[in-house]
């Protein structure tokens, strides 16, 4: 009784322990700070496209006006901004400071404030442009909203600029920079598993012929994909794979034997939908949602590879040598990707970032850390 009480105690304790470790573990603010970057020029520029016809969309004589959408998708608990505007003048004020919001927000000026606002606009476009609402904003809603919590604009900002121009020492790593992520990487797995079950409701899904009816259809077609139809098993293989990959995305994804399989698909499947289906911005939206599973490593080591071969100083790994030691450096200063990425993995940073709930932390960071 004593042994199974013990064994009962010793498992709580565990699951406890590597529960804490998922969520709380400090971590490296790259991969935030990446992300930050990739959602404010995607927020920058899916809102400047509303300035080519902003009165249509937004203006008091709107297509969608404002009552309207309230009484059609909208509830009490929604708010937005927009709908208390009534000239064009101050219409076209607003959304030009909302530009300027989520420009400092890419560059990462007074980042803090900047994502709060970011998150603030964004959501407050999605409850006034509930007729043109599509997925591609809801991700980015979604990835603003997360990024507040974290400090998004610790690296690769302005602000980290101006701190080592005041003599401000290396990055630190931090909980909540692993939170914001872990946050990410949740409600990805949910989009994907919901997904995955909405497709197995659908017909076509089951016999195969998705695929073939997406790329068929002429309303979304951008490039030319109509031969598979010379290969119905080809088309099925895709469907089935596809669905799969979808409902099995959750699961898949934390291992490190299946990730980079899993997130090789993902690169897949929405590449396909930016250069096939027509939906660029939807499929890059997915796609930079995918980032929060790369390790800050990986992301710190192609970054000053990119700025080595652009003429960029970015000054001495902000990792820390002991993530990025020599090795790596010099092979992202004198390699190729492949390189570098070859010798970010020797350093125990194969692109995957925080792990699992078994794994033991987010970083797994080595025994011995020199100071930066």
């Amino acid at each position: 009784m004593n042994a199974a009480l013990t064994a009962t105690k010793n498992w709580f304790l565990q699951s406890l322990s590597a529960w804490n470790r998922f969520w709380f573990s400090p971590t490296a603010p790259h991969t935030l700070a990446a992300i930050r970057v990739l959602t404010g020029v995607m927020l920058f520029y899916t809102h400047l496209v509303w300035a080519l016809d902003l009165s249509a969309f937004l203006g008091p004589n709107s297509w969608i006006s404002a009552d309207m959408a309230g009484q059609v998708t909208r509830s009490a608990y929604t708010f937005s901004h927009l709908d208390y505007i009534s000239t064009p003048t101050l219409l076209w004020i607003c959304h030009i400071g909302a530009l300027v919001v989520f420009a400092l927000f890419t560059v990462g000026y007074k980042t803090r404030v900047m994502a709060v606002l970011s998150w603030l606009l964004a959501l407050s476009y999605c409850h006034r442009l509930s007729g043109a609402l599509f997925g591609l904003d809801q991700v980015n809603v979604m990835l603003a909203m997360y990024l507040m919590l974290g400090p998004c604009g610790a690296v690769f900002s302005v602000d980290r600029w101006l701190e080592k121009r005041k003599g401000a020492s290396g990055i630190s790593e931090s909980t909540s920079a692993n939170l914001a992520i872990r946050l990410i990487q949740i409600h990805l797995c949910v989009i994907y598993l919901f997904g995955g079950i909405g497709k197995m409701r659908g017909e076509f899904w089951w016999d195969g012929s998705a695929v073939w009816f997406s790329v068929a259809n002429y309303e979304y077609q951008s490039l030319d994909a109509t031969w598979l139809g010379f290969s119905p098993i080809l088309i099925a293989v895709m469907t089935h794979l596809t669905v799969f990959w979808e409902t099995f995305y959750a699961v898949l994804v934390w291992p490190k034997l299946t990730r980079p399989v899993v997130l090789a698909m993902a690169l897949i499947v929405h590449g396909g939908i930016c250069l096939f289906l027509g939906m660029i911005t939807f499929g890059t939206a997915m796609i930079i949602a995918n980032v929060a599973f790369v390790d800050p490593r990986t992301i710190d080591g192609l970054v000053k590879w990119a700025g080595s071969r652009v003429g960029l100083v970015i000054g001495p790994s902000s990792v820390g040598p002991s993530s990025v030691g020599p090795s790596s450096v010099g092979a992202v200063q004198g390699g190729g990707v492949a390189a570098a990425v070859a010798s970010v993995a020797s350093a125990g940073a194969v692109v995957t970032a925080g792990s699992g709930p078994s794994d033991s932390g987010v970083l797994q960071q080595p025994r011995r850390r020199r100071k930066s």
